[in-house]
């Protein structure tokens, strides 16, 4: 599959820090809000409420978490004034960045990402820059502690309509268009294969791969992404080398 392994990214996210995990709940929270607000707290109607209440899940985001934030979608009023942005850039060794960006005060986030990536090696670009080295589409991650027969489970991926599958050391990787999303959940939901990870993200058509300092600086490039409340989601075309 192309593109970096996302059980690499979701590896990397459970070993984060605590600064980290807690910038990661809130904004799982914030998303859960809104797609509550914008679309009611049935996930079964709203692709984006189920989609930030699997992310909730693999980043285990408590229920007492996500019970007070589809709450507040329910009731509250203070979300009117997020706007959502896509941001795009350049990383370390000639790598392309995406950025969701959930913002509520869009001058305060562009001097705060442009500051970021101007700090750990990278630039912020315009519109456009990078988006053409992505597709979005929908990705599953299987655990093969939870699921370990690799033929089974292509067949099954497959059958729902899969475009790709792929596997390394610990997990599969299913790739799919978004409009699949739901035949493969209910394909493996069916089976009760239990999914890592159950995205619709921005997968890149090339990879660039990382070692060394250019490698150092991505982490910490990543790492201060993560801890910024407005960037909801981070795609790019890197790998790091073994």
């Amino acid at each position: 599959m192309s593109g970096h392994s996302k059980w690499a990214t979701i590896k990397r996210k459970k070993g984060a820090n605590d600064a980290i995990r807690g910038a990661m709940t809130t904004k799982i929270s914030r998303e859960i809000t809104i797609a509550v607000k914008m679309g009611g707290a049935d996930p079964t109607g709203n692709m984006r409420l189920k989609l930030a209440l699997s992310k909730a899940k693999s980043n285990n985001v408590t229920k007492e978490n996500i019970n007070r934030a589809i709450q507040k979608g329910l009731g509250a009023s203070d979300t009117s004034n997020y706007e959502e942005i896509t941001y795009e850039g350049y990383g370390p060794g000639g790598s392309a960045l995406m950025l969701d960006i959930l913002t509520d005060n869009r001058n305060r986030t562009a001097a705060n990402i442009r500051h970021i990536f101007t700090k750990h090696g990278g630039n912020l670009g315009e519109n456009g820059c990078v988006s053409w080295m992505f597709k979005k589409k929908a990705v599953f991650v299987v655990d093969k502690e939870n699921f370990d027969d690799e033929d089974a489970l292509m067949e099954i991926a497959m059958d729902a309509g899969a475009e790709d599958f792929n596997a390394d050391d610990d997990a599969f990787e299913i790739t799919a268009a978004p409009e699949d999303f739901n035949a493969i959940e209910s394909a493996l939901a069916d089976k009760n294969i239990e999914t890592a990870s159950a995205e619709i993200t921005q997968v890149p058509d090339t990879t660039v791969n990382l070692a060394g300092a250019d490698a150092e600086k991505m982490q910490k490039l990543l790492d201060a992404l993560d801890e910024d409340d407005d960037v909801q989601n981070v795609y790019g075309n890197y790998e790091f080398a073994e």
